[in-house]
């Protein structure tokens, strides 16, 4: 066997090691995390008699820090017994984009049905239920309230009863929500929503003590149990939130590994946000961004795993006797709407709040690509079209390098005799055959490296592609044609099953083996633009470049079915031009 053979066999196998391995090792590992997560869970609730997430209803008291602050704190109880039902009446959510409810019993947002949004493609499938009621199997809600400095007097809690005004919330009614602690504190809560997402809680106390006290308000996001998430280290799903105008990102392991008392941020300036995220809905707390705040990422002790984020206002307010204090907190429950998010960045003066979208490291280039897709989407009605309108724009953008680099693409097919003969002249010569190639490259005025030039253009324009396929809800569920009824999702067909046409499933194999149409056309593609290409001057080199399509088939398999139509066309595209620069080239 030959070296060159013996490498060549090498390449490719170190190439299916990856795949397979990353499969093995990467993929597998964390379906299997989450299922062994899932028995735990299912298991605790078991022990307990209760959801394992339920546990006992924790309440936010205030805690001092240890520059004497106060800090939200989760008070958690291990209870064995189960607790009674929530028999309190609740108020109906009817607004155009939310249905739900809330409890008077606690006043927390517990209960959000997203409209327009299904779990599946099934037209019987049911609308997304983001935020869940503490007697589900996964309580996650958002509430706001107050802390004091008087321990003696009582606050509102998750078992504080409130009387309203009305029996349903809509942007057109408000609730008014009321109690008295008994001891000298009225408060007053007024709850709106708006037509997108948007939740306001306006608080006031009205005090008819005789001496002075100071209250802290407070909001916060808890969820219990780790959701099951993408696993891919290109999205984070989790808790999050923008401190100093940065992003900062924590996932549920790192919270479970910082312990009860978490982790908190102390911003600089003033204002921010935080919530937790999945990979299209958000759940993220406004507070006014005229004030500054403490924030905290925590994992709540206690059955199951609970998580929260939450802020609070170290200061303060001052209600003296007789007097009233007011505050103000917003909810977003929701999609994460490129548009309405920056909206809301602008009317509320919210910091990057479009960050909540993980746009990743591309993000000049990736929200922008959005923005021009989703106006060739208005041309065009679909999707899919506005990607293929979008790639000729691309193209249009690089056609003077391209042009460039395909020409000496071209050059280098007409040098490819010459370039045999020093192989056959200086080949026991690897030094002497390198400064002939060269001097022969500087005086025909070709430069070797200049087909890559293409390629590199395309990673960065590809990624961020990735990602706006892959995290702007946008184009979830968005149909192309014919079998592609999400661009979000692979190509649902699979060559080991003929396309359908034979009456079995496959979905017990790996994802890159149920290889779809579109990524056998890809593959193709892929082989017919390299055929146009000169033969690299390395021997192995050119060898290991004919598997790179099968590679990228196998690899594309599992990747979003508009990325690879993207990518078929871009391939097309490509031929197209470089058939054309050749042809002139050759004709001299």
């Amino acid at each position: 066997m030959t070296p060159e053979n013996r490498n060549l066999i090498m390449a490719v196998a170190l190439s299916m090691v990856v795949l397979f391995g990353w499969q093995m090792f990467v993929i597998q590992p964390e379906m299997e995390k989450d299922a062994a997560q899932q028995e735990r869970i299912a298991a605790e609730a078991a022990r307990t008699g209760t959801p394992s997430t339920a546990g006992g209803q924790p309440s936010v008291t205030p805690e001092t820090s240890a520059n004497g602050t106060p800090t939200v704190a989760g008070v958690a109880s291990t209870l064995t017994v189960s607790k009674p039902a929530d028999t309190a009446k609740r108020i109906a959510i009817d607004a155009p984009l939310v249905r739900g409810s809330f409890s008077l019993r606690g006043a927390r947002l517990d209960d959000v049905i997203l409209i327009g949004y299904k779990e599946t493609l099934k037209a019987d499938s049911d609308n997304i239920h983001f935020l869940q009621k503490a007697s589900s199997d996964r309580p996650f809600f958002a509430e706001f309230g107050w802390s004091s400095s008087d321990a003696s007097q009582p606050m509102p809690s998750a078992d504080t009863l409130w009387s309203s005004d009305r029996d349903v919330l809509s942007p057109s009614s408000p609730v008014t929500l009321t109690w008295d602690n008994g001891q000298g504190l009225q408060f007053i809560r007024r709850i709106s929503i708006n037509d997108d997402y948007l939740v306001v809680y306006e608080d006031s106390v009205a005090s008819t003590l005789a001496g002075d006290i100071t209250l802290y308000p407070y909001g916060l996001v808890r969820r219990h149990g780790a959701p099951q998430t993408t696993g891919m280290y290109i999205l984070h799903e989790g808790p999050l939130g923008v401190f100093d105008e940065t992003l900062n990102e924590q996932d549920y392991d790192d919270l479970k590994d910082a312990g009860n008392g978490g982790i908190k941020v102390a911003p600089a300036t003033t204002g921010g946000w935080v919530g937790i995220t999945d990979k299209y809905w958000l759940a993220a707390l406004l507070p006014a961004q005229t004030n500054r705040y403490n924030f905290s990422f925590k994992s709540l002790p206690g059955n199951g795993d609970r998580f929260q984020v939450d802020y609070i206002d170290p200061n303060g307010l001052l209600l003296t006797a007789g007097g009233t204090v007011t505050s103000q907190g917003r909810l977003f429950a929701g999609a994460k709407k490129v548009a309405l998010l920056d909206h809301y960045a602008d009317q509320l003066n919210i910091p990057n709040f479009d960050l909540a979208i993980d746009f990743g490291w591309f993000y000049f280039l990736t929200k922008p690509f959005f923005y021009a897709i989703n106006w060739l989407h208005g041309l065009f009605g679909n999707f899919g079209l506005a990607t293929l309108g979008f790639t000729v724009l691309v193209k249009l953008a690089f056609f003077p390098l391209a042009n460039k680099s395909y020409r000496s693409m071209a050059k280098m097919r007409l040098l490819a005799p010459k370039l045999q003969t020093l192989r056959e002249r200086f080949g026991d010569d690897r030094m002497k055959l390198n400064q002939e190639m060269m001097s022969l490259y500087k005086a025909e005025q070709v430069n070797p490296a200049a087909g890559c030039l293409p390629v590199l253009l395309q990673i960065p324009v590809f990624f961020a592609l990735y990602k706006v396929l892959f995290v702007t809800i946008e184009m979830r569920h968005a149909p192309f044609f014919g079998w592609i009824a999400d661009l979000s999702a692979p190509d649902p067909t699979s060559i080991f099953n003929l396309f359908g046409l034979l009456p079995y499933s496959v979905s017990f194999l790996p994802p890159f083996l149920q290889l779809g149409v579109w990524p056998i056309l890809m593959g193709i593609s892929m082989f017919l633009q390299m055929r146009l290409n000169p033969a690299p001057p390395d021997p192995v080199q050119a060898k290991v470049f004919q598997f790179m399509p099968i590679f990228f088939t196998f690899l594309l398999a599992t990747f979003p079915a508009g990325l690879v139509i993207y990518w078929t066309w871009n391939n097309l595209l490509s031929m197209a031009q470089q058939w054309y620069i050749m042809k002139r080239v050759e004709r001299g």
